[in-house]
């Protein structure tokens, strides 16, 4: 999910999102890293009517697909929504008339699952203010799947907002401790521990995997931190573009193929601005051409984020060549997995990898590195005996 451009605004909104403090949502509350990662997938399906519908729906084997849940876990998905609605988001800011607004609201007002979907609501007033770009930045979806850490998530979604304005402002290490999750922990009431643990782990992920670069910065009475903020900065390197306001996008034919299998609006012109039509399209083919997938639409987002199903990859037909064959093989069994399964995959093989040419490599070209063909083949030989075996037959 991701911000929301500007240029979508009047003049004045635009000159007004620069220079006014942006405005922060405080969500409070233990959420692990899978259920950071629902509540976003469920922002992102109902921002574009969160202000006009009072409930929103997503069908759950999708929504399971979509942050690394087993297709029909549903019982990890009922307490993940659970513990969504028993989250408090709290807000403490200037209204549209300069007038000082405090609220309160669960994350969740309500959420059911009946006949296959997921039906959820926000209240009123959380609705008003997630669907203001001047308050709330949504998340991109390709970014939030590569972290592996629930501290540097709620790191990167409370400093992502401020980007506009370079920096988060400062935060009491109270408040700090709560936005991570951390309030009622003795161990990290001290910030040796807290910087140690937390701190240092989350700026490193938060600047390796996402589209923004932080910097913490931190206050002192005497001897003791008492408050800390972070200084913000875009990521050249793993910037994501701006979503346009669709007019070009919604006539493609690629959209029209996204929108029939189900996916919504917002979700389409994100996969389309991140990944170009002709990516989405080799995609939409290779997922078109499998057989026996519950989930489409999770399988294309799995596809996009993934190593598998890209251009020129044979789809109709398999490979011929034995090479080919096992490759096919391979593209198959990762697609076979969830992506927290694919996450922990590639962080295992890489910690096994030692000389650093190798690991660039890999990270460069994913489970395809040519330089560590042996090593991934003997991996996945150990995680799926057999998998790779009978190549030469047809």
């Amino acid at each position: 999910m991701e911000d929301i451009p500007r240029d979508k605004l009047s003049g004045s909104l635009r000159r007004a999102a620069v220079k006014k403090h942006v405005a922060a949502i405080h969500v409070s509350g233990k959420l692990t890293l899978l259920q950071r990662k629902l509540s976003n997938v469920l922002l992102l399906n109902a921002y574009d009517t969160l202000t006009s519908q009072t409930s929103h729906q997503i069908d759950a084997r999708t929504l399971c697909m979509m942050i690394g849940y087993n297709s029909n876990d549903f019982e990890t998905l009922k307490q993940s929504l659970r513990g969504l609605a028993e989250t408090v988001a709290e807000w403490d800011m200037l209204d549209a008339d300069g007038k000082q607004e405090w609220g309160v609201s669960s994350l969740l007002s309500y959420a059911k699952l009946k006949g296959g979907v997921c039906e959820y609501a926000y209240s009123s007033a959380l609705a008003e203010k997630l669907h203001d770009p001047k308050v709330f930045a949504l998340i991109n979806l390709n970014i939030q799947q590569r972290f592996t850490s629930g501290h540097a998530l709620a790191l990167y979604e409370n400093c992502y907002r401020f980007v506009r304005t370079g920096s988060s402002g400062w935060w009491s290490l109270d408040l700090f401790r709560r936005l991570m999750g951390l309030d009622g922990s003795a161990y990290y009431e001290s910030y040796k521990h807290l910087n140690a643990k937390v701190i240092k782990p989350a700026v490193a992920e938060v600047n390796k995997t996402s589209n923004i670069v932080i910097v913490p910065e931190t206050r002192k009475r005497g001897r003791v931190v008492t408050e800390i903020r972070f200084k913000i900065s875009e990521n050249p390197q793993l910037a994501i573009l701006d979503l346009d306001d669709g007019a070009g996008t919604r006539h493609g034919p690629v959209y029209a193929r996204l929108r029939d299998m189900g996916v919504s609006d917002r979700l389409a012109r994100q996969w389309l601005s991140t990944h170009g039509e002709e990516q989405v399209a080799a995609k939409l083919e290779y997922v078109g051409n499998r057989k026996n997938v519950e989930s489409m639409v999770g399988y294309l987002s799995a596809a996009l984020a993934g190593d598998f199903g890209g251009a020129g990859e044979a789809t109709a037909a398999e490979p011929k060549s034995p090479r080919a064959r096992r490759l096919q093989r391979l593209r198959e069994a990762i697609a076979a997995r969830t992506p927290t399964q694919r996450d922990a995959d590639k962080r295992l093989f890489l910690n096994q990898l030692s000389d650093p040419v190798k690991r660039a490599d890999f990270e460069r070209f994913g489970w395809m590195s040519p330089l560590n063909a042996d090593d991934i083949a003997a991996f996945w030989e150990e995680v799926s005996p057999g998998i790779l075996e009978d190549s030469g037959a047809e």
